[in-house]
């Protein structure tokens, strides 16, 4: 259960509707033969993988949701949080890792610091 300072970040559902429309439309073809059952599979791991990742943020920590797992990063491990080329949000951790931030932009930033109950750092020169 989350409390109410939690910010969740979430993939679009337009992919779990995709991945619904791609399952009914393997159907007919995983039921013409038993060995094309598992590409039933594939649309069902997106769907889940949708309604499933992401990542929330609270005063106390980070947590990055995956398909099978989530990852739970203390506020006071991350040295840093950016952005890379393409716009994704990533975090630096302590000791050099980065963690990709799933469902995170770099225009959400903002949103993100804001969950940790810390003023943002002014970015005038």
């Amino acid at each position: 259960m989350s409390s109410p300072d939690t910010i969740h970040f979430r993939h679009h559902q337009a992919i779990l509707a995709a991945a619904i429309v791609a399952f009914f439309g393997a159907l007919p073809l995983a039921g013409a033969r038993w060995y094309l059952l598992p590409l039933l599979l594939v649309p069902l791991a997106v769907a889940v993988w949708a309604w499933r990742s992401g990542t929330d943020a609270d005063p106390r920590e980070l947590r990055v949701r995956a398909l099978l797992g989530q990852r739970r990063i203390s506020w006071d491990r991350v040295v840093a949080l950016a952005a890379d080329p393409r716009g994704r949000a990533v975090a630096r951790l302590d000791d050099g890792q980065r963690v990709p931030l799933p469902a995170v932009r770099g225009t959400d930033l903002p949103r993100l610091v804001s969950a940790t109950g810390q003023p943002l750092p002014d970015t005038a020169d």
